[in-house]
């Protein structure tokens, strides 16, 4: 019985195709799952590398019931924080409205003072006009009860001076030392509606002034600073303005 040339041809390829497949097998192993290129036949089919699948999950996304409430909790108290801070802001800082008035107070209080006259002596003396100096004199004051000094007069017939006085008002910007008052009235005395709260404090002391630019030193007795301070307690408003006041020569009196 004689077999066929081609058997013998298709069982050597089949033994062939086997030993190809196992020493694939061999590399593919080696190679940690993927197949080099030089070892895949003409006739062999490139395999995909498997897929690796981790064995534990991912964790789901979101916040768990116990974090959520820690969260809540940081929050709330931070909230809370911020809003006292705001409310003792509130509390110690002034109204915009209060705080112009009492600057509108100052102010007019101010010019008040500035408006008066700066002599050597009380301009009720004949010469307060033209008085040169304070010393009592030709060319001084006519008496040494009305040289001007820091204050308002006290004693006939120059005072007693208060502001509102129908017969010895302010007459000196100096007469407004240590002068106060709780709720503004004008200059004749008339109360201004809405701002009887506001308490208003004045004072005058002496300032010099160097030379400057040229210009000559002014002295202590020649310049005054002048200080008012108005305030308002149930505001929690205080607020002060300062202006100088120089002595002219001749002095013009109203």
């Amino acid at each position: 019985m004689s077999i066929p040339s081609d058997h013998y041809s298709t069982a050597a390829s089949e033994r062939m195709s086997r030993d190809l497949e196992h020493t694939m097998s061999a590399a593919l192993r080696a190679a940690g799952g993927q197949i080099p290129e030089q070892v895949q036949g003409p006739s062999s089919t490139p395999r995909r590398a498997p897929v690796t699948r981790h064995s534990s999950r991912r964790r789901t996304a979101g916040l768990s019931l116990i974090e959520l409430i820690v969260f809540m909790v940081i929050v709330s108290a931070a909230v809370v924080g911020v809003l006292g801070a705001l409310g003792i802001s509130t509390r110690s800082s002034a109204d915009p409205v209060i705080h112009k008035q009492a600057l509108a107070i100052a102010e007019a209080v101010l010019e008040e003072v500035q408006l008066q006259p700066f002599t050597y002596c009380d301009p009720d003396d004949p010469q307060a006009a033209t008085a040169q100096s304070a010393a009592v004199g030709a060319t001084g004051c006519t008496a040494a009860a009305s040289v001007e000094t820091i204050g308002a007069e006290a004693t006939p017939p120059y005072g007693p001076e208060t502001r509102l006085s129908a017969t010895t008002p302010y007459d000196n910007v100096n007469d407004y030392n240590t002068f106060s008052m709780t709720g503004m009235t004008d200059i004749s005395g008339t109360p201004i509606t809405g701002l009887g709260e506001y308490t208003v404090v004045v004072g005058v002391a002496g300032q010099a002034f160097a030379a400057f630019g040229g210009g000559r030193a002014i002295p202590v007795a020649d310049s005054l600073l002048v200080s008012v301070t108005v305030t308002r307690p149930a505001g929690n408003v205080s607020v002060t303005l300062h202006g100088y006041r120089v002595r002219y020569v001749p002095n013009a009196l109203p």
